[in-house]
């Protein structure tokens, strides 16, 4: 499909959720709410075709920008690369699921609830082809206010902990992000991320941006130890609540890695590079730990979500085409596996009225083609070959061996927590003694459950077996990502800013001197910057 003849394809795929959402608000009908945003979602799936045009190749493509506010130099700015149009689709295929599995879960205020839902969709959809950075911003606060409501009003009997504990988190790191995006128009001149990801910055003002940006998106990954926030919400939040929660918002914090921390922070990436994997090794380690003791399925889902992520983290920071791929592949495999997982756990809380394991034994016997599509995706979460969960969390190990040996040999403890939880309430749901014969009356999978649960399972088993298609559509954007990151970390010489002590503090791009000025021989340490440092010194000559 030829771009240039499409209408702005991104413009009506962020703003006609929005457009529905206004819709909803003459209906009266409970019933006739659902069903127009049914249809709405369906829609939005059709004016997403012309993304199947997307070709592989670097760049962005299905580009939009117009003139904002130029005096602030601001610019509505859409596009999509391989980084993110995956991410697209999965925030536009998880709406209706929501919809779907909470057809029944939701009775009271139905109407501002799909609102909410819509008004998400918009975000999701806006963070991940926003250009600008105002523009990216403005979308990513826009989650917060929806997804707080969700959980405040139709959440669990603890929602006001769980919502006020979910706002302040992501509102703090909001505040971080907000300071380094002003911090980058200061110094670089523009909002326009392309344009931003052409300059270079000191080693200086990179590691405190990449600090800033850093607890902004490890908040909402999340990784340990900002992670306390998830379990709470995902707990108290209804189905579609949690499946948006890990299907999408989770994925925002790893896209910010990969679209700001790696392309604008070169120097401060490769400098954190051993923190980042060793906070990514403890989310592995500790998620699957502590999900393993969990009698709670929801929350053992919610803690194996820590792990899996920290997967994708551990890949995004080995820089390397194998774990770069598997962190962005699995961004989406664990979307579309524990957003299904979700949706399961919401259908069997509605016949049991319970989320403990020991509520929901025997499942086996009285609902066979639940626990046909449970154990699937329990088969897919722990990374069972043939499966989509297979594909990332392998080349991420690969690229972990790559690295190291020993590195590599650290994630297998992970790989093997997550096949230990998920075989554990896998094997009691399935085969445990139930306490009463209350589940001989449970009906098995609705049409509206074969409905919400097919597509799923088609996904886990086409992107198990036939990866090669989306690796290879991603690709060129990894590859030219990570060519442009290898080119800026090489084409900089260390150069010292040195206190009156007489310290070093930091380093500065070679290319950045004034022509009168010539850089030192590297030295082979680095030291961390700190604030409030002197003007910029060099062989005994002043940086203008």
């Amino acid at each position: 499909m030829d771009q240039s003849s499409c209408y702005p394809v991104l413009t009506v795929l962020t703003f006609f959720p929005l457009l529905a959402a206004l819709l909803l608000w003459p209906l009266k009908s409970d019933l006739r709410v659902r069903q127009v945003t049914l249809i709405a979602s369906v829609l939005e799936l059709l004016l997403a075709l012309p993304l199947i045009g997307f070709k592989a190749q670097a760049g962005f493509q299905f580009m939009e920008k117009r003139p904002w506010a130029q005096d602030w130099g601001l610019s509505y700015a859409l596009g999509v690369d391989g980084i993110s149009i995956l991410m697209i689709w999965l925030s536009i295929l998880t709406l209706p699921f929501c919809v779907l599995c909470s057809w029944t879960y939701i009775g009271r205020r139905v109407k501002e609830f799909h609102v909410c839902l819509l008004i998400m969709t918009t975000a999701c959809v806006g963070v991940f082809s926003a250009l600008d950075l105002v523009l990216f911003y403005l979308f990513w606060e826009a989650l917060l206010i929806p997804m707080y409501l969700m959980i405040a009003i139709w959440g669990g009997d603890q929602r006001r902990y769980a919502s006020i504990k979910f706002f302040l988190y992501t509102l703090a790191g909001s505040t971080l992000l907000l300071v380094a995006i002003v911090a980058l128009r200061v110094t670089g001149g523009t909002f326009f991320i392309p344009e931003l990801m052409t300059k270079g910055f000191s080693f200086n003002f990179q590691y405190w941006i990449f600090l800033a940006l850093f607890i902004a998106f490890a908040i909402k990954v999340p990784m340990f130890p900002f992670h306390t926030w998830l379990p709470a919400a995902h707990v108290q939040a209804p189905s579609a609540g949690s499946v948006i929660l890990a299907a999408v918002l989770l994925k925002m914090g790893t896209y910010g890695f990969l679209r700001f921390s790696l392309p604008l922070c070169p120097l401060a990436s490769v400098h954190f590079a051993p923190m980042m994997v060793a906070i990514s090794l403890a989310s592995i380690l500790y998620g699957g730990a502590v999900a393993l003791g969990q009698n709670d399925i929801k929350k053992l889902i919610a803690y194996s979500s820590v792990a899996h992520m920290g997967f994708v983290t551990l890949g995004i920071f080995l820089f390397s085409p194998e774990g770069v791929k598997g962190a962005i592949f699995q961004m989406l495999n664990h979307g579309i596996i524990t957003g299904a997982l979700f949706m399961m756990i919401g259908a069997v809380y509605e016949r049991s009225h319970s989320r403990e394991i020991v509520k929901n034994l025997g499942l086996g016997k009285y609902l066979p083609h639940f626990m046909f599509f449970w154990g699937l995706f329990g088969l897919a979460s722990f990374g069972f070959p043939g499966t989509n969960g297979f594909v990332g969390e392998f080349l991420v190990i690969l690229a972990a061996f790559k690295e190291s040996t020993s590195l590599g040999l650290l994630t297998i403890p992970g790989a093997l927590l997550a096949a230990a939880y998920i075989l554990k309430v896998t094997l009691k749901m399935a085969w445990g003694q139930p306490a009463s014969p209350a589940g001989q009356s449970w009906p098995d999978l609705k049409k509206k459950e074969w409905l919400y649960l097919s597509l799923p399972a088609l996904l886990v088993i086409y992107l198990g077996l036939a990866p090669t298609g989306l690796l290879n559509l991603i690709g060129p954007s990894v590859e030219d990502s990570l060519t442009q990151f290898q080119a800026k970390k090489d084409s900089v010489n260390v150069i010292y800013l040195s206190s009156p002590a007489g310290k070093p503090q930091g380093l500065i791009y070679e290319r950045d001197l004034p022509p009168n000025v010539s850089a030192p021989a590297p030295e082979p340490e680095l030291s961390a910057p700190a604030l409030g440092a002197e003007p910029m010194a060099t062989q005994g000559q002043e940086v203008k």
